[in-house]
């Protein structure tokens, strides 16, 4: 008996007992070329939903940024109001 070709997926020895070496390799072939379909369309998919989510990271760091900056107007222009006020009331 044959070793099967090195591909990603092997069948088992009995496939080749049983079925023989042509179909055996078929059908590894088979399975091999469908793995490679739904990876790529799963590596598809991902790129896509990173893009998505990045997207949406960047939007929301952008409004985070925005929201500080007027607190921190909110907090410290009052602040800098009072020891002006504090500093010309001497």
């Amino acid at each position: 008996m044959t070793r099967p070709p090195s591909r990603a997926y092997r069948a088992p020895c009995e496939f080749y007992d049983r079925l023989g070496e042509d179909v055996t390799n078929e059908l590894v072939e088979w399975f091999n070329s469908v793995d490679a379909t739904y990876r790529s369309d799963l590596r598809e998919v991902n790129e896509h939903n990173f893009a998505r989510f990045e997207a949406k990271l960047e939007q929301r760091l952008a409004e985070l940024k925005s929201d500080l900056v007027k607190w921190m107007f909110a907090f410290w222009a009052p602040t800098a109001l009072a020891v002006v006020a504090l500093l010309f009331r001497r």
